[in-house]
């Protein structure tokens, strides 16, 4: 069977499915995008490049249109290439609609069933945009927000199909298009990710070991930014350390902004929250960490003593469900995201996103409080098995999903 998946950053949402398919030698698989982020064996990959000029028409609104349209031309180039070059047809088409990238896919493809990833609808109310009053969202603009979901109407208008991980992302969508989206999450490996008592996190180049019997608040992102909580953290982190003299802080996460909009010119959010509690909090005993290896950020989740997950109504995070399948005791923001996964004192302690001192509160709660540290910790771990095993549930459904389309049959939506 051909596969094509479609992705800026290969193979991004599609790491685990490209994985299983590409295990069958029946199968011939290719990925076009722009970077290659995860290099997976037996899978073909063409890259894309995009002119990066905008056009003279496009200023304000026109600039999220016009970058769309240029990424779908560029996209629909490659499969031409592909196609003509390569002599490879694909029996259907997976891609992300975010960016444009499967606008003209079935014009080059007509006869492949193109499933597209709908990832997020933009609202001016009641998602992220607006949330945090701090923080203004690049998105504030109405019409540069309708014409972003314009894409990814324009997108879905071109699909056969679409998916999102989540219930909250589907109920986002219009009517319409959620009876055409599945929802389906990426699923995580529990086998993999699991608890392990005797695990140990170690970074030579701080001197640093941790061990499950060490009192470890962990922290993590992809990058240390307001979507993700990371300034209400870091504000608790003085109140944690007041309360727990023995307790030690991992965070980790990049500098740069993967949502929203820059730290203050010239600054990153880590410097800047730093320099917001600087002389509130002991540097001795808060490590501030890059993005980690799979491994080691397993490692780091299996010794977390207490775990902090905060975000704006928005995509939620793989590390959330990664964290509940190692066992993690999680403290989590009590927004719909984590909230469809986490239930409030059975698998988690939810808290107010923007309260420090709750968030200081329900940690020092989990450090002092075993048995019910234990007890979140087996719920968690119940629930992402249960909902998220990726070889037991999740990738049975993707290949249900994939053969269901390609038979011309209508999937189940799941919601």
């Amino acid at each position: 069977m051909n596969y094509l998946f479609i992705h800026q950053t290969v193979p991004g949402q599609y790491l685990h499915l490209i994985r299983h398919l590409a295990l069958d030698p029946a199968n011939r698989v290719y990925c076009i995008g722009q970077r290659v982020g995860v290099p997976i064996p037996g899978v073909e990959t063409l890259l894309y490049a995009v002119d990066g000029a905008l056009s003279p028409a496009a200023a304000g609104v026109g600039v999220e249109m016009d970058r769309a349209i240029r990424v779908g031309a560029a996209v629909a180039d490659a499969c031409r290439q592909l196609r003509d070059q390569y002599r490879f047809e694909p029996a259907i088409v997976i891609g992300h609609s975010g960016w444009g990238e499967t606008l003209f896919v079935k014009d080059v493809f007509p006869g492949a069933p193109l499933l597209s990833y709908f990832e997020f609808y933009y609202h001016r109310h009641g998602a992220d945009i607006g949330f945090d009053p701090e923080y203004a969202s690049d998105f504030a603009d109405p019409a540069r927000l309708r014409v972003r979901n314009g894409v990814i109407l324009m997108s879905a208008d071109a699909a056969d199909w679409g998916n999102t991980p989540t219930q909250w992302q589907c109920s986002l969508f219009p009517p319409e298009l959620r009876q055409r989206i599945t929802v389906l999450h990426e699923g995580v490996d529990t086998d993999a990710l699991k608890p392990d008592p005797s695990a140990c996190f170690d970074w030579p180049a701080l001197g640093l070991q941790l061990k499950a019997e060490d009192e470890v608040v962990t922290y993590a992102a992809r990058n240390l930014e307001p979507y993700r909580g990371f300034h209400s953290f870091m504000r608790a982190v003085p109140h944690i350390m007041r309360r727990r003299p023995r307790a030690q802080v991992v965070v980790v996460g990049g500098d740069e902004v993967s949502y929203g909009t820059p730290a203050a010119p010239g600054m990153t959010y880590r410097e800047q929250l730093l320099a917001e509690i600087d002389g509130q909090y002991d540097p001795r005993r808060l490590h501030m960490l890059p993005a980690l290896d799979h491994t080691r950020f397993r490692h780091l989740l299996q010794i977390s003593s207490a775990h902090v997950y905060l975000t704006y109504p928005f995509i939620l995070s793989w590390s959330f469900i990664e964290a509940m399948a190692a066992g993690c005791a999680i403290v989590g923001s009590s927004t719909p995201p984590v909230m469809e996964v986490m239930d409030d004192e059975v698998s988690g302690l939810a808290v107010d996103f923007f309260d420090a001192e709750q968030i200081a509160d329900r940690v020092v709660t989990l450090l002092s409080d075993q048995a019910l540290a234990r007890r979140l910790r087996r719920a968690a771990r119940q629930t992402a098995v249960r909902r998220y095993d990726l070889k037991r549930k999740i990738l049975p459904r993707w290949i249900k999903l994939l053969q269901d389309l390609q038979r011309g049959h209508r999937p189940a939506t799941g919601h």
